[in-house]
């Protein structure tokens, strides 16, 4: 008997405009798809001419030579152009009070020349702050994919969100 494979997940939809939204329209166990940005190797070279010049992120001739095979993006341009499309089109635009950090930052597969990134976004979990209840920290699992759904970074993030309303009494 042939097992039928269960449908993907739709991706959800926030409730709220990204320049109206609060800490409770980030629902745990909500996932979010969004985002594209098409890398090119003047890019990939650029990036890393200026902040990370390893020969396999600036060199095309000397990427060839290396495990890679070619050129590759800067794990930290990736990072980079993660924070793009997650300000665009995930984090409150009004509601934002900075993050804390992140945690679990990994880069499992390369980011190539003609490459096409997108974001993936599951909230993990949303809690209000007992010492302060104006706002609530929020953990995300952020996955960067390229166009063949691979995914190329990962990370847990935590930010601190501003409350639409005042914590119960």
């Amino acid at each position: 008997m042939t097992k039928t494979p269960a449908a993907p997940r739709p991706y959800d939809h926030f409730a709220s405009p990204i320049d109206d939204r609060y800490f409770e329209d980030y629902v745990p166990g909500a996932v979010h798809r969004f985002g594209e940005i098409r890398v090119t190797a003047q890019d990939i070279i650029d990036f890393a001419r200026r902040y990370d010049p390893q020969d396999f992120h600036t060199d095309p001739e000397k990427a060839a030579q290396t495990i890679f095979g070619g050129i590759i993006a800067s794990g930290w341009m990736t990072g980079s152009l993660m924070m793009r499309m997650y300000a665009d089109h995930y984090l409150t635009h009004n509601a934002s009070l900075a993050s804390p950090g992140i945690d679990e930052l990994r880069w499992p597969a390369p980011v190539r020349p003609g490459d096409v990134l997108g974001t993936r976004v599951t909230i993990v979990e949303a809690r209000r702050s007992t010492t302060k209840p104006d706002r609530g920290i929020v953990r995300s699992k952020i996955e960067v994919l390229n166009q063949r759904d691979e995914v190329v970074m990962s990370m847990l993030a935590m930010n601190l969100i501003a409350c639409r309303t005042p914590s119960p009494a």
